[in-house]
């Protein structure tokens, strides 16, 4: 009998470099492509279709900064091109190029969390 994991906040973080500057509770991505429909002069369907250019948004909930990200002073504000890691229990997805698009904090004083990131991904790929 197989036993089935599932991922948990430490099974999706935020990394530069390989170094993890933040894990998340949650996630949700939606991946969207342009594609569009080859017409023919006289036809009433389209001959065929394009697949365009695609494009990955990320949503991350309860973000939490690690201690090491911490104390070097990382400021997520700042953070350009980075890499998003989501394992799961047969492979691990990787959302590379990284860019957020929006921050939304929420926390008492002195807590690490910040409850949600909204992020673009300039690529995906998956490794077994």
């Amino acid at each position: 009998m197989a036993i089935i994991t599932v991922p948990t906040s430490r099974d999706i973080y935020i990394e530069i470099n390989g170094q993890k500057l933040a894990v998340a509770q949650s996630y949700k991505v939606k991946t969207t492509r342009e594609s569009r429909y080859v017409e023919a002069f006289g036809s009433e369907e389209p001959v065929g279709t394009i697949g365009g250019r695609t494009r990955h948004v990320v949503e991350l909930s309860r973000v939490v900064i690690s201690e090491g990200a911490l104390s070097d002073g990382v400021d997520f504000y700042a953070l350009s091109g980075f890499n998003l890691v989501i394992v799961k229990p047969d492979r691990k997805l990787i959302y590379s190029g990284c860019e957020w698009s929006e921050i939304s904090e929420n926390a008492n004083l002195n807590d690490t969390v910040i409850e949600w990131i909204s992020l673009v991904a300039q690529k995906r790929m998956e490794v077994r």
